[in-house]
């Protein structure tokens, strides 16, 4: 990405530690080339054939360790977490990454019955204003044969949690909350895949606060449904929120009003799980029932059961947990930059090792765009330097203002962004609202393609 920003990447890798400090230069200066068109492939976006030649050899490098790179990043994420300050959102999620036409990549598995790929499960920070901080915690895994539908789900239940393939889930929660300073509290929030008996237990035994949205009709301990039994509590106030574009049922982001139940329950450990004596045989919880009061014509009403380990006893708690649930969709919308902000499905390289070491490095290119795109809307008046070098801004300016005269003094994050979007999407009418990370990322590529360019112009 241009310029200076939250995001620098001199900065955001200080910290990175290969045993060369040449290394990490060369690391330094790919990133910042990535991140200037990250839609291109690196020969595309490389200034020419020798840095394309350095930039593989560098990946190559048996130095350059995943874990390191994550964890300079993490310690980055987690400084800006601090300046946040108070509560910051630990959201889960995973995504599939479709490589069935790289049949001869080394280490290459599946990710479902037939298609070859690689599954990424990452851990999302986002401040309780919605700005997406980094990334906390990212795993790759495949499987080595094609799902096997043979095994009884009885069967699946009974072996130990450490050889499921869900233990990401638990391994996660333990390593993007380990380690945080004193101040900063994470709050785990977790989609129905994560409704787990056993990552309850460990967010308990932790003491990690979390709202996971139930897909289970689990029993309490007086022998009830939960969800049967929240959904017969009496509504107790109505939450107005932003409902998230649905690109799957093609729905459009809309307002909608949630009525709100909620009750404390104590959740019984399931049968299955018997065998696992490590296991509270119960786990006390409060759990909150939103749906939505008057969808649109012909649209599903939204309905969500968020079991949550904090005492919900006020229906101010009960919002302030619908609310961290709706930024839950901060990590699809991280996958929608990853996939086609950055283009990582179409990476071609040899191994599925360097696959997943170019997918970690394009996945800080992409929260930073998502970080950009976030503070025009969260903190509009902050001045775009936090971003943009002088000369970049400038020209952003002129470009979208088709004037030869720049400003004197730099513009706020609000219109920055509105630039990019001039640059980067369609013309927008007022009514459409501040660009998104599409117009952004097209936007950025533009500016960048006119920079390098610039003095040839002059």
């Amino acid at each position: 990405m241009a310029g200076k920003q939250t995001f620098n990447m001199e900065d955001e890798f200080e910290g990175l530690d290969c045993n060369s400090s040449r290394l990490e230069k060369r690391f330094v200066r790919t990133m910042e080339t990535l991140s200037k068109q990250p839609d291109k492939s690196i020969w595309s976006c490389s200034e020419n054939r020798a840095e394309a030649k350095a930039t593989y050899r560098m990946l190559g490098n048996g130095n350059l360790d995943r874990d390191e790179i994550l964890r300079a990043h993490r310690d980055a994420t987690i400084k800006r977490m601090v300046r946040s300050g108070g509560t910051i959102l630990a959201v889960q999620d995973t995504t599939s990454l479709n490589y069935s036409t790289h049949e001869k990549t080394e280490g290459i598995g599946y990710i479902g019955d037939k298609s070859l790929g690689v599954n990424i499960h990452s851990c999302l920070a986002v401040s309780a204003e919605g700005l997406p901080l980094g990334i906390l915690a990212q795993t790759s895994y495949s499987r080595m044969q094609p799902k096997d539908g043979s095994r009884s789900h009885d069967g699946k239940k009974a072996r130990a949690l450490e050889e499921k393939e869900s233990y990401r889930w638990v391994k996660t929660l333990k390593t993007s909350t380990a380690g945080l300073p004193e101040g900063v509290k994470a709050i785990t929030v977790c989609d129905r895949e994560g409704d787990m008996y056993e990552l309850l237990d460990a967010a308990e035994a932790g003491g990690q606060p979390f709202p996971i949205r139930l897909a289970q009709n689990r029993m309490t301990a007086d022998s009830r449904k939960v969800l049967d039994a929240v959904r017969n509590e009496r509504c107790m106030g109505k939450a107005e929120i932003t409902i998230p574009r649905d690109s799957r049922r093609n729905l459009k982001e809309r307002e909608g009003i949630l009525q709100v139940r909620y009750g404390s329950y104590e959740i019984k450990r399931p049968k299955m799980l018997y065998r696992n004596k490590a296991l509270k045989d119960s786990i006390e919880t409060s759990v909150v029932h939103a749906k939505e009061e008057s969808p649109p014509e012909g649209v599903e009403p939204i309905e969500w059961f968020l079991m949550t380990s904090e005492p919900v006893e006020t229906v101010e708690a009960a919002y302030e947990k619908v609310f961290y649930y709706t930024q839950r969709w901060k990590i699809e919308r991280f996958h929608y930059v990853l996939k086609s902000g950055c283009a990582v499905e179409k990476l071609q390289e040899r191994s599925m090792e360097k696959t997943a070491l170019l997918v970690l490095m394009y996945s800080v290119i992409a929260v930073g765009i998502m970080n950009m795109t976030h503070i025009a809307r969260i903190r509009p008046e902050e001045p775009c330097t936090i971003f943009f070098e002088e000369e970049e801004w400038k020209v952003l300016y002129c470009t979208a203002n088709k004037t030869k005269r720049a400003p004197r003094k730099p513009y706020g994050m609000q219109e920055a962004v509105a630039y990019l979007g001039r640059l980067g999407g369609p013309k927008r009418a007022p009514s459409d609202g501040p660009p998104g990370v599409k117009a952004v990322w097209s936007g950025l590529s533009t500016l960048n393609t006119l920079l390098a360019y610039r003095e040839w112009l002059q």
